[in-house]
């Protein structure tokens, strides 16, 4: 997942209408502002450490309001100068100064909200929360703003002797600032307002109460056991997190999706099931009434906007260009899934009738006896799996060696960088020829205080015009080992390791102009593409004999074992793209009415939408249910969960056209690299992808990537 910033809408300006010496007063009060900001505060200034990485050692949560204060300020009176030029409107004394504006506030943000997903506490959350409608009404202060839509519209009706990317530039901000509603009056533009500092104010409440789930909303084991079928290092692992947080026993904490990974090894039915609800009841009581208002919300601003929902208007920035596109491919594709989830469901409901039980399959033994499926269908035993699946030996000898050969890439960690957690790894990428790329962060482990999932972000974006380098990082959440134990991961780690590394190719291989175009800033239903072309990679036979090598002896994964886990990788898509399906389709649901309509049971909502669908299928629960749906109400997603199908189109594409000239070489790591990573979005995305491919994508490997089909 790329992880889109608050701060990114924030931080491309904040703009004030063009009239009056008071204003002007205001303006010059408010540069000076700037000036009384501690000296000492980091933030006030570009770091000086190379390629202008954070310095993590000098600043803290006490740092933040005053340069987000001075940002602002600062940023106001940049776009003030910008909106009150008595010159006539051109490309480089509005566009380009609107890009050139903001550089603290993009840096007090971005600092800022990447690590309060990172290392949050309650400071971070009241910060936060204290920002929210506060960053909202600067971002309204900019798009809003008639003086300077005018300087805007004039230059997109007269853009046709520019260049293409500079084109390309016009029309991102001439479309930002309509959909933000620069056309509506003046008391449209006030009701505006008032939702976008609601909206701002909820998406916030319901990430913090995400947040505030994953520390509360645990399985505490006093019975260990209970735990039977967990591994001594596993088990270990739970008892060190219940003494970490001052519980006794053994402390179960959840990830992000309704499905537990525990679930797959716990022999004690009870305790399943016990996870499973704390799992898929979490935030209920305080994310439903939001989700009520925020879907209300958003129905209210399509409206006045001049559309008929949320997802409507969401359309007009994304590939799929209508909400009938993206239901015609959920739809089309929702019947196929669940007759195979219920093939799959009719095997494993064999296994439970031989084991001697004879309850029906339920959501929290799916994952108990599928891998039992697995196992007998494969004679795959995960246990004899994970060892040849070292982390260290994952990153060095297969993710870095794949890019290298793919890119030509190389990596030198520096340990002379500061990081914000010791978990943190620093590397500088470099080219073939030596030249400097940027830097990379790698953050695998789970922990208190960080959110749930993988995402990749950056803190330093690529630009031309600033001649910035890109410093990006990755996250995950694999549960780190006991102290002195190496970090065995699983196939599924595995995978979402290269996955990320994908949304960090896209970044690091950015040379884009404009920041506003550069790198992952595309549009939802595509970003996600580049990092899925990358997962596949991991199973490149070359790639797999360098790094699969068992943690203690060296000896390379023994060829039946690896067969084995290969073939097992369409096991259990019925379930997969059942569940994801379901959640996109509740995403599309919950934004696809009016504002006259009144939701008050989220429960029966779910329901209601899955059935419509078809896809109601109890034993295979949505990947994520609405109360905890971070992507959708806090994460930039709305209306846009369905991107990793309509990407995954292009990525199964991209990777049987790869496969067809070559597999991994330099020449399609070049081809790859050149039309697509490099050009962020510089260009038509489509046409990115026909310049990369020859053509379109079809949906024929992605239905055989699925083995939805033979």
């Amino acid at each position: 997942m790329r992880k889109t910033l608050i701060a990114t809408t924030i931080a491309s300006a904040v703009l004030l209408s063009a009239c009056g010496s008071q204003e002007t007063k205001q303006t010059t009060e408010q540069a000076s502002e700037v000036q009384t900001v501690a000296v000492d505060n980091v933030l006030m200034k570009p770091s000086p450490l190379q390629y202008m990485a954070p310095e993590f050692d000098k600043f803290g949560t006490k740092d933040y309001e005053p340069v987000f204060d001075a940002g602002i300020a600062q940023q106001t009176a940049q776009i003030a100068t910008i909106a009150n030029n008595p010159e006539p409107a051109t490309f480089a004394n509005t566009l380009v100064e609107l890009e050139l504006s903001g550089e603290l506030l993009d840096r007090v943000s971005t600092a800022f909200y990447n690590l309060s997903g990172l290392i949050s506490d309650d400071e971070y959350q009241r910060i936060a929360a204290k920002m929210a409608p506060v960053l909202s009404a600067h971002s309204d202060d900019i798009y809003l703003n008639k003086a300077l839509f005018a300087r805007v519209e004039k230059i997109n009706n007269n853009k046709a002797s520019l260049n293409a990317e500079d084109q390309r530039l016009v029309e991102f901000y001439y479309t930002k600032f309509v959909n933000a509603g620069a056309k509506l009056d003046e008391a449209q533009k006030t009701k505006m307002r008032e939702i976008n500092a609601e909206l701002a104010k909820l998406s916030t409440a319901f990430s913090q109460n995400v947040l505030k789930s994953f520390k509360e909303d645990v399985v505490l084991v006093t019975d260990k056991s209970e735990l039977a079928g967990l591994s001594n290092s596993h088990i270990e692992s739970l008892a060190a997190a219940a003494k970490k947080a001052g519980k006794e026993g053994y402390m179960i904490t959840l990830v992000n999706t309704t499905q537990q990974p525990i679930l797959s090894s716990l022999e004690n039915r009870k305790l399943r099931e016990r996870v499973f609800k704390a799992s898929s009841t979490r935030a209920q009581d305080t994310n439903g009434p939001i989700i009520i208002k925020e879907t209300n919300l958003r129905a209210q601003k399509a409206a006045l906007l001049g559309y008929k929902d949320w997802a409507s208007y969401v359309m007009t920035t994304r590939m799929a260009k209508t909400t009938e596109n993206v239901y015609g491919i959920l739809d089309d594709l929702a019947p196929k899934a669940v007759d195979k989830a219920k093939a799959e469901a009719a095997e494993i409901q064999k296994v439970i009738k031989a084991s001697g039980e004879k309850f029906e399959l339920q959501p929290w033994d799916w994952a108990y006896y599928s891998e039992k499926v697995r196992q007998a269908k494969y004679d795959l035993d995960p246990a004899l799996v994970k060892p040849y699946f070292e982390m260290q030996s994952v990153i060095h000898n297969g993710m870095f060696f794949a890019m290298e050969k793919l890119y030509g890439i190389t990596f030198k960690e520096r340990n002379d960088l500061p990081v914000y957690h010791e978990d943190v790894m620093v590397f500088e990428v470099f080219n073939e020829d030596g030249s400097a790329i940027g830097l990379f962060y790698m953050d695998p482990y789970a922990r208190e205080g960080k959110r749930g999932g993988a995402w990749m972000s950056a803190y330093v974006g690529q630009s031309g015009l600033k001649g910035t380098k890109p410093v990006i990082y990755n996250a995950q959440n694999i549960p780190k080992p006991a102290e002195g134990q190496p970090t065995l991961m699983t196939f599924s780690e595995v995978t979402t390791m290269f996955h990320e590394f994908g949304h960090a190719a896209h970044g690091l291989f950015s040379d884009v102009k404009y920041p506003s175009l550069a790198g992952t800033a595309t549009a939802r239903d595509f970003v996600e593409f580049p990092s899925q072309a990358h997962e596949d990679w991991n199973i490149e036979p070359i790639v797999l004999a360098n790094y699969a090598k068992h943690y203690k002896t060296g000896e390379p994964i023994p060829k039946e074992l690896l067969d084995k886990v290969l073939e097992s990788q369409n096991f259990n898509q019925g379930f997969g793209t059942t569940e994801y399906l379901a959640a996109a389709l509740l995403d599309m649901e919950w934004h696809s009415f009016g504002a006259d309509k009144v939701v008050t049971d989220v429960q029966k909502f779910e329901h209601d939408a899955l059935e419509k669908h078809g896809i109601a299928y109890y034993p295979v629960p949505p990947r994520y249910k609405s109360c905890y749906f971070s992507h959708t109400f806090a994460g930039g997603y709305s209306a846009g969960y369905y991107a990793y199908l309509w990407t995954e189109v292009f990525a199964a594409d991209a990777f049987a056209h790869m496969t067809e000239q070559g597999g991994l070489t330099r020449k399609n790591g070049d081809n790859f690299r050149k039309e697509i990573l490099s050009k962020g979005n510089s260009r038509d995305l489509m046409q990115s992808y026909i310049e990369f491919r020859g053509q379109k994508p079809t949906t024929d490997a992605l239905l055989k990537r699925r083995g939805l089909v033979e």
